[in-house]
């Protein structure tokens, strides 16, 4: 559970209608999250290594594929992430005198981010996130730096249950408020209308992705790491469940104090918020602002916020650490460092006025088309060009549920079809109207380019040699099979 859950969800959920978006949520987890999330589990655990390395011990030709979608999380998602992470630091210190005021949404897109009026228009950078973000990228640091099991995973045993209570409290209290029911009703009372609208579909998709972090190359990673004694199948429903679930549930906090705003202004609840991707810095700390002691309140669940965003971002370091160290033996704290100040510099960018714009450009283009890319391609390799029975019968052997040969053919057919339609179907829509009428100018060198680039970068470090010898060990299917025959 992270900011993936609350601040993307809900501003996504808004953008197509609240209920509307929440039907193709839902098949998309259970269609395409479910079975790649237990695909990426499967392939970490089997062939032991970070994504780079599983592939090249699938086929040493597409190595590749493992370090593109490490380069661009690690050098994309994680640089705009870790901004967003940087505002939670910001607004827990606004908690404590509830210093957004009594307009949250004026207060953040006016004040906070001082938003220009397009990309190109870069204007100043914003001196309150870019003190944030040094903290953030130094707390990274350290805690990669000197491991993950003695930082982050204690720091989650505490404040991820934390975060879901106080979440809890926000919900059931902001469901209290006047004109709650008419946000509850917009969130859950689908417009099936829009159901038409490719948008919703392909967002449904991406916040899948997104939120399960798959295609990320994380999952691989973290499945390397665990017991050969792992319960794949059980892991990974309930890891989706559970992070679905609670952004589903987060939603309502969000939804029933638009519904609140709407009422209080006498504007439709489409009209409430300025930009949608901000969504969750204004709802919950105008929720917050009506609570008894909601300073309080607000300074726990900023907090709470914050040390989910960092325990998100440490995973992307994290994976792409590992494929540095699985290919090339550098030593931890020398990889860690360079790469925290490289994409410190590179992140500043996205503390500019003009930040929320290349956010919103570079969210898109990852999201929609480079994770949606790596999920077929990872299809195509372990479905066509590898035994995919090897790796169902490692899964079924460790795991309490059992895959069926209807894995094979979801992981085969129906997950690329699905993820190739829906990618036609982004780019046949982009051309037509351009993503949020951003000039294709734009579009081009802050999106498209930045994926080629990564994709270029992988392909050089892909036909570098090996420094180890971990591509040489076989994976755990393979060694069961070769002591059995």
């Amino acid at each position: 559970m992270g900011l993936g859950n609350i601040w993307r969800f809900s501003y996504m959920a808004y953008s197509h209608g609240g209920g509307a978006f929440l039907i193709p949520y839902i098949f998309a987890l259970i269609t395409v999250g479910i079975p790649l999330l237990t695909l990426e589990y499967g392939i970490g655990h089997e062939r032991m290594g970070s994504a780079p390395l599983a592939y090249h011990k699938i086929r040493p030709k597409w190595e590749w594929i493992g370090w593109w979608a490490v380069l661009f999380v690690m050098f994309g998602i994680s640089l705009y992430y870790t901004v967003i992470i940087a505002w939670c630091f910001d607004f827990f210190c606004l908690s404590f005198n509830l210093g957004w005021g009594s307009d949250p949404d004026t207060f953040f897109f006016g004040k906070f981010l001082a938003v220009s009026s397009g990309p190109s228009h870069i204007g100043q950078i914003r001196t309150p996130i870019l003190m944030g973000l040094i903290i953030v990228w130094f707390l990274n640091w350290l805690i990669i730096y000197r491991g993950v099991q003695r930082g982050v995973e204690l720091a989650n045993k505490i404040f991820m249950p934390l975060l879901f209570i106080l979440t809890g409290v926000l919900v059931f209290w902001s469901m209290s408020l006047k004109g709650a029911s008419s946000g509850i009703s917009a969130y859950l009372k689908p417009d099936f209308q829009k159901l038409l609208e490719p948008s919703v579909w392909i967002d449904a998709f991406s916040q899948v992705f997104f939120s399960l972090s798959v295609g990320f190359g994380i999952m691989i990673t973290y499945a390397s790491y665990l017991p050969a004694k792992a319960n794949i199948t059980k892991y990974s429903i309930i890891t989706a469940l559970m992070d679905s679930g609670y952004a589903v549930f987060a939603g309502f906090a969000v939804f029933a104090v638009l519904g609140f705003m709407a009422g209080s202004q006498g504007l439709p609840i489409s009209k409430v918020v300025t930009h949608s991707i901000g969504l969750a810095f204004v709802a919950y700390p105008k929720a917050l602002s009506l609570m008894p002691l909601g300073n309080l309140f607000g300074a726990i669940f900023f907090f709470c916020l914050f040390v989910a965003g960092i325990s998100s971002s440490v995973s992307i370091i994290e994976a792409f650490t590992s494929a540095i160290m699985d290919k090339f033996g550098t030593e931890r704290g020398r990889v860690v460092t360079i790469i925290c100040i490289i994409a410190f510099l590179c992140s500043i960018i996205f503390t500019s006025q003009a930040g929320l714009h290349w956010i919103s450009i570079l969210d898109h283009f990852i999201t929609n088309y480079g994770l949606i890319v790596v999920g077929i391609l990872e299809c195509i390799l372990v479905g066509w060009l590898f035994n995919i029975e090897i790796l169902r019968r490692h899964i079924n052997k460790v795991s309490s549920i059992k895959m069926g040969s209807w894995w094979n053919g979801l992981i085969r057919y129906f997950v690329p079809l699905v993820l190739g339609i829906i990618l036609v179907g982004d780019l046949y829509h982009e051309v037509l109207h351009p993503y949020s009428g951003y000039s294709w100018a734009a579009l081009i060198l802050i999106g498209r380019d930045w994926l080629i680039m990564t994709f270029i970068a992988a392909y050089v470090i892909s036909s570098r040699p090996w420094k180890t010898d971990k591509h040489l060990i076989k994976g755990r299917g393979e060694k069961e099979e070769a002591s059995e025959s």
